[in-house]
Formats: C-alpha cells, structure tokens, sequence
C-alpha cells in the first residue's frame, strides 16, 4: 500500500462518511448471510449471487440506491475474498465491521484503464487530487509519486483523520552482495541489539497517555466530555503509531540495504502478549479469578510499542528471500564464545558473564551474535544446533 493524507471539504466529508456506512451495511449483510449458513441447506450465497441482491435492494430501498452502487459492489467483493483466503488457509474468519472502528471503502479502476491515470491528478508540488465515484477530485498530500494501480481505499481513522491509499506491490530491495549477515535479537529496554554491536530503540509514547486515559475512564459515557477525551486520546495514539510506523519502515529500509542475509528470533508475539486464563476460585464454586499481574500488563504493553511484529513483518516484505527466522530457545543463555549453555551466566538484563570460560559481553549482543551463527538449543531431549554443554538437572544419574 502507498497512502497519502486526504483533505475532504466539509461537503465531500459528509459523502465520504455516508460511503463507508454503506459499505459496512452491505459487509455486514453479506457476513450474516454466510456466516448463518448451515450445510444442508442449500448454496452459500456467493459474490455474484450477493451481488444480484444488492441490484434489487437498491431498486426496493431508495436511501441504498442514493449511493455509489461501485463502493457497495466493492464491498461484496472484498468479503468474497477474505472468505477465500478464509477456506485457504492464510487469513483468519472474517468478523463484522463496527462503526468508529472499520471506516473506509474501496474504489476499482474503469475498465480498459487500469493505471492510476485514471483517478489522480497533480495540482502542485505538494497536492494532488483523486477521483471519488459522486464525489468528485477530493485534494491529497502529494509527499511522494503516485505509482500505477488498479485501486484505492479511502479510510477513516479514530483520530479523525482521512487517508487514501493506492494497492501497489512495493519493490524488494537488492541486497548488497557483500555475503554479510546479521543476526538480530529483538528486547524491551532494547527494542533491536544486532550482532555488529548497534542498537536501535523504538521511540516512546508520550507522556500523556496515561493522563488522558484516566480522564476518559472518568467521563460520562455517551457525555459530549467523554467523545472530546476519546478524541484528545485518539489523536495522541495516533501521532506515538505514526512514529513508531516511521522508525520501523527506517530501520527495517536500513537494514536490508546492508546486509544479505538477516536472522531474527521466531517470535510468537500474539502467544507472548496474551492474557492469563482465569484461575477457578478456591473459596466460591463455579467462580474464576483474574489470573494476571499489573507486571505482566505492563511486559505485553512494552512488547507491544517495541513494535516487534510491524518490523519484522516490513523486513520480510523489503528483503524477501533473505530474512531466515532462528528458534529463540536459549540464545540468551548460550555463550558466543563457547558454546555453553547456562542461566546462571545472564547476570542482569544487560550483562552476560559465561560461568564456563568467564566471556562477558553484553546480554543482547551476545544473543545477537548467537541467532547471526544460526545457534539455538531446544528444551532437553530435543534437537540440537551447535555444541551444548549444560549442567545436569538434579537428582539425574
């Protein structure tokens, strides 16, 4: 995706917020349907049959038909393809839309014109305009060239804020051809610690968070106060995701510009941030206790604004072919130097001493350096990368 920031007159907004509830309507209709189907009872209705429905709803319902039949239609399209990539395996089961959450609708190419040509404009050095289906040339921050495409998504974010993005394939970026590699061990005090000793920190979010979190927690629900407090909070949010967004796309350019081969820990940071299930009360019967801590809270909020998952997922997308993920168990705990294997040998959280050949380095470049070697050791009795000395359990023969 190529988004850009749009800026709609007050006109063009009020049309542009009716399209994305038109296009969460048909969404939503067209997911109740499938998701209510039952084998046995007939076809599961799919795009062209839906699309046929929505040809006579728009007759029998005038305020359907007062909008753009191509957004409505577009909508249908983009439910029949999450569906598949559903039944094929590589996406999750489509969910409902909600409003304030899932604001934006797409728009496809004219037949025969298939290029951004189409629906976009240069007006000047900093703004261009783009084609919306009875809306008209709706103006746009013109930050970089518009590439060729077939469609465009216009959204709304919770900060109030309007951006269309253009569907493009980005470019991979050519490795150097030097044969480097690098391993790369992903933290919370240090959010990148690479094996050529740098380190790179995800910036923080700003200090007033937690101030307007708790003034939102305190206003009146449904309270003009709570929906300015939403928006202060939302737009504060907004601007920490840009910057943390920024700073990946950055580093994640950076890194595949340099290097050849790039290896980094397979995280499972959806399984590592999930909450504790609930533990069954001891004193009440049939009654479950929260299991978690304020610290663990506060682990998966750090985890989070790292932003581990979006550079991963930005270098794997830049220098695909070259990112190869390492198994994590034990890289922390292995010495770069030897080989060995022990707990006892990570002193703190930034420093290593090997309780074997007293190697010291610190904790994230060693580990580092052992996912640039390739080396991780899986739990006992598994299989083994690398030389492994470790101590005997207790009590073993």
């Amino acid at each position: 995706m190529s988004r850009y920031r749009l800026y709609p007159t007050p006109a063009q907004e009020a049309v542009l917020k009716r399209y994305c509830a038109d296009a969460r309507f048909v969404w939503n209709l067209g997911q109740e349907q499938r998701a209510s189907y039952r084998p046995g009872r007939g076809r599961t209705p799919g795009f062209l049959m839906q699309s046929r429905q929505l040809t006579e709803a728009r007759a029998a319902e005038p305020w359907l038909g007062a909008g753009s039949r191509d957004v409505q239609q577009q909508a249908l399209r983009d439910l029949d393809q999450a569906w598949r990539n559903f039944f094929r395996g590589t996406h999750r089961r489509p969910t409902w839309r909600k409003a304030g959450r899932h604001e934006g609708f797409r728009v496809h190419s004219i037949p025969g014109k298939p290029h951004a040509s189409w629906a976009v404009g240069r007006l000047n050095r900093h703004w261009g305009q783009v084609h919306v289906p009875k809306v008209g040339w709706v103006r746009f921050r013109w930050s970089r060239a518009v590439p060729e495409c077939k469609s465009y998504r216009v959204t709304l974010d919770r900060s109030g804020r309007w951006h269309v993005a253009f569907a493009v394939i980005p470019q991979r970026i050519p490795g150097p051809g030097t044969g480097e590699i690098v391993g790369i061990d992903r933290g919370v005090a240090v959010s990148l610690a690479m094996s050529t000793g740098e380190t790179l920190n995800a910036p923080l979010p700003a200090a007033s968070t937690r101030r307007l979190k708790r003034r939102l927690s305190l206003a009146k629900p449904g309270s003009n106060r709570r929906n300015q407090a939403r928006l202060r909070l939302a737009r504060v949010l907004a601007r920490d995701k840009d910057r943390r967004k920024d700073w990946a796309e950055k580093a994640s350019t950076d890194i595949a510009r340099r290097f050849d081969v790039i290896r980094i820990e397979d995280l499972r940071i959806g399984k590592m941030t999930r909450k504790p299930a609930p533990k069954p009360s001891p004193s009440i019967a049939g009654a479950f206790l929260r299991n978690g801590s304020r610290s663990k809270a506060g682990l998966n909020r750090a985890i989070l604004e790292s932003g581990w998952g979006l550079f991963a997922r930005r270098l794997e997308d830049k220098a695909s072919g070259r990112v190869e993920k390492v198994n994590p168990c034990l890289t922390s705990q292995r010495c770069s130097a030897c080989g060995h294997v022990d707990g006892k040998s990570r002193k703190s959280q930034a420093r290593f001493a090997c309780t074997a050949c007293g190697f010291t380095l610190n904790a994230d470049l060693n580990a580092a350096i052992n996912i640039a070697a390739g080396h991780a050791v899986t739990a006992r009795g598994g299989p083994q990368l690398g030389p492994l000395n470790r101590e005997p359990l207790a009590g073993a023969a």
